[in-house]
């Protein structure tokens, strides 16, 4: 089987090694990093991935390049990495350079932020597509040196994946059989690809702790950090307060979908129980969400993006984070939508949204692209 990875990030980078663990995989990474390209092709091209243990995994991608047309020939299944504002752009361009003659089964890890959408349109009249996506990262990932090594946090005790609506009973088999294959952890398909698009994740957390380290009244609204922060481990209590009642306006979302299109979502459940269920021993402490965040072992050492301070002394929260650009442009900018459409107030988690919009400056609350232009009466 072959697997054609596009990013090289962090998830990019340590699924390439994972997978070159496996018997029969070929590996080709398709990157926009020349740096990485480069160092690939003058050096070993062994990339490494040091395991929460302290053990070294090593494998070499059988390719790595910037050329779609090279990283999809013969290829089986293509995983998108690359955050949700890059996907657009690269889906496009897949479309052009994907074999036509077998199914190929194109995915993105995390599935989120609408990726269904945005792939069918991209994809539209393209029938062997199989367009599928994971509920969240097999592992977290951290400490990337590009193209060389990057650190594998904790991993999910289950992972949980889902088809576009056009997909078929044999090519959820199939599915199942693939990634199966590729990861340790057991992989259920999920019945509706909503139930990935309202799980809670980054859409939900980052925007939250954001708003309480930055936003009105927080203890570094105007003010630099004089140190790295963690995300999670450095997490405020308000941070945890307020990302509950995101967390809860997101369930009123997933009762309404239910409602409305007549499915289950069962399955999105509170943020709180998906992280207990997710991690289990790895948290020391989950009596509240506060306590949980603090104190998971998966979470540490996952630094907040900031950068220094241009002004002075001190770090800032970097504008150009995927926090922003992925998170809340796209993923939270989803959520605030489908609760417009399905009449559902969101106070908290529009009120986090509207300030992040006016923060960063570089965005406007347009309805996202992906989201066809009648949901939820075409689903």
């Amino acid at each position: 089987m072959k697997v054609t990875i596009c990013g090289a990030g962090r998830t990019g980078h340590l699924n390439a090694v994972l997978f070159k663990q496996r018997p029969g995989i070929t590996v080709a990474v398709l990157t926009g990093a020349v740096a990485v390209v480069d160092w690939w092709r003058s050096g070993d091209g062994v990339w490494r991935a040091q395991t929460p243990d302290g053990h070294v995994l090593s494998g070499r991608p059988d390719y790595v390049g910037t050329d779609p047309s090279e990283a999809l020939i013969n290829t089986d299944m293509v995983i998108v990495t690359q955050p949700a504002n890059a996907r657009p752009a690269l889906l496009h361009n897949l479309a052009r350079h994907l074999p036509r003659d077998w199914r190929v089964y194109v995915g993105a890890i995390p599935g989120f932020c609408g990726f269904n959408w945005l792939a069918a349109k991209s994809f539209s009249g393209m029938d062997n597509v199989v367009i599928w996506g994971m509920k969240d990262v097999p592992h977290t990932a951290f400490d990337l040196v590009p193209g060389e090594r990057v650190r594998m946090g904790g991993a999910k005790a289950q992972l949980f994946a889902a088809l576009h609506r056009r997909g078929t009973a044999a090519s959820r088999a199939e599915l199942q059989a693939m990634l199966s294959h590729l990861y340790d952890a057991p992989v259920t398909l999920l019945q509706d690809y909503l139930e990935i698009t309202l799980t809670p994740g980054n859409a939900l957390m980052h925007p939250a702790v954001l708003y309480a380290l930055i936003g009105p009244g927080a203890p570094w609204e105007n003010k630099p950090f004089d140190r790295p922060f963690c995300w999670w481990s450095d997490c405020p209590r308000a941070g945890a307060e307020l990302l509950e009642a995101c967390d809860a306006e997101n369930q009123a979302i997933r009762h309404a979908a239910e409602s409305r299109l007549r499915i289950d979502l069962s399955s999105v459940k509170p943020l709180r129980q998906e992280l207990i269920e997710a991690y289990g021993s790895q948290i020391e402490d989950n009596r509240t969400m506060y306590t949980l965040l603090r104190t998971n072992r998966a979470y540490a050492g996952i630094h907040a993006p900031l950068v220094p301070n241009p002004d002075g002394p001190g770090l800032v929260i970097d504008r150009a984070s995927r926090a922003f650009h992925e998170d809340i442009a796209f993923g939270q900018a989803l959520l605030v939508e489908l609760a417009a459409r399905l009449e559902v107030a969101t106070p908290t988690i529009t009120k986090t949204y509207n300030w992040a919009l006016n923060y960063h400056g570089g965005f406007t609350a347009d309805a996202p692209a992906c989201l066809p232009a009648n949901w939820p009466e075409e689903a």
